[in-house]
């Protein structure tokens, strides 16, 4: 098992919830977060004040998914989510030792 994180632009979110549940990817968590690359952040006018907006507003979305489902899942967030400009996210890939379904203590891929 696999578990991939996916950074996004917020507006691409139901885009790529779309995509996956296509594929029968039926479970994610999303959260919000903040950060930069090389976008490098940008500058705004407030009451006459410059300054500077280090953190950008990004979507993480974390989804399980079986070893064989990995490249399908990868492509469908990358078709869904890709603008082209720079800024359009990463998708991360860590190995999952185990999964546990709290409810009914199922393992492995019976949990996911």
């Amino acid at each position: 098992m696999k578990k991939i994180e996916a950074i996004i632009k917020p507006f691409k979110l139901d885009d790529v919830k779309e995509a996956l549940v296509e594929i029968g990817i039926t479970g994610m968590t999303v959260s919000d977060v903040k950060g930069y690359g090389r976008q490098q952040g940008h500058s705004e006018l407030y009451r006459g004040a410059e300054y500077i907006v280090d953190f950008l507003a990004k979507v993480k979305i974390e989804v399980v998914v079986n070893d064989e489902d990995v490249e399908q899942t990868i492509n469908a967030i990358i078709e869904s989510s890709k603008t082209g400009k720079i800024g359009d996210g990463k998708i991360f890939v860590t190995p999952l030792d185990e999964v546990v379904r709290i409810r009914t203590e199922q393992r492995g891929s019976e949990a996911v």
